[in-house]
């Protein structure tokens, strides 16, 4: 059985004590309703992996940078040059997150609303429920975000082939007067 190894997606700061950087982050866990901090390093991660990319596409043919482009504009980043695609920054991705736009659209009241929203299931995109608040959604997806509706319980409804109704004998109805009669001396009993 061989073992497949998995690697970070992500890498920690250099710098673990630094006041500045501590208090950006804590300001974008608050903006985007983030878990921790490691997804901020992931976005961050992301954006550098672009960046790489960009940086290749420097000497590399036009149909290269041109599919490059089309790619990061389905995503959702408006890039036309490579210097464009050097600009973007952790915000960037972060705003392409599905729960940042659940927020946006109004599905959900907050950003840690729309990320349980998405954790419970209650999230589709054209039909598929996405239970991963960190997926990033497409220019095509974002009009097909929706809210999933609850299921209702239809209540049971007999046939009325099934049913036969069944003619009330005297004998029941004497025994209905007998119990009437019974609790009308109930009563007056009490009375006295």
């Amino acid at each position: 059985m061989s073992w497949i190894r998995k690697k970070k997606k992500y890498n920690r700061p250099r710098q673990i004590y630094d006041s500045q950087r501590i208090q950006e982050e804590n300001l974008l866990v608050q903006q985007y309703g983030l878990k921790n901090k490691k997804e901020i390093w992931k976005a961050d991660a992301a954006i550098g992996r672009l960046r790489a990319q960009a940086k290749e596409m420097i000497t590399a043919s036009e149909e290269d940078r041109k599919h490059l482009f089309d790619k990061l504009n389905k995503i959702g980043f408006k890039v036309e040059k490579i210097a464009d695609v050097l600009g973007l920054e952790k915000e960037d991705w972060l705003k392409r997150r599905l729960q940042t736009i659940v927020y946006k659209k109004g599905l959900a009241q907050s950003p840690k609303g729309a990320r349980q929203k998405i954790t419970h299931k209650h999230i589709m995109i054209d039909g598929n429920v996405v239970n991963t608040p960190s997926y990033i959604v497409k220019v095509e997806e974002e009009n097909k975000i929706t809210e999933r509706k609850k299921k209702v319980k239809k209540p049971k409804v007999e046939k009325k082939e099934d049913v036969e109704e069944k003619p009330v004998t005297e004998e029941k109805k004497d025994s209905e007067k007998d119990k009437e009669n019974v609790q009308e001396e109930v009563k007056e009993d009490k009375k006295e």
